[in-house]
């Protein structure tokens, strides 16, 4: 899927971390991301409504998400 403004990237270390799925299924305000039979799953079509809260890197591990302002060239918000 295209996005116009947020691409949201998931490192393979931590996309089956079943503990950090159910996290991030919670903390995260507009939906981006599910818990999928103990998976993280970015959820395509809510990636545009992301409001750089920071609340996924924050919660993940270093390294665990990414989240890329497409309108910024590309600049991220991780840790």
């Amino acid at each position: 899927m295209s996005h116009i403004f947020i691409d949201v990237e998931v490192s393979d270390d931590v996309r089956g971390d079943a503990g950090l799925a159910k996290k991030l299924e919670e903390v995260c305000p507009v939906d981006i991301f599910a818990d999928r039979d103990g998976s993280v799953e970015v959820v395509e079509k809510n990636v545009d409504e992301c409001i750089l809260c920071e609340m996924c890197v924050r919660t993940s591990p270093p390294g665990g998400v990414r989240v890329v302002k497409l309108y910024d060239d590309g600049a991220a918000l991780e840790r």
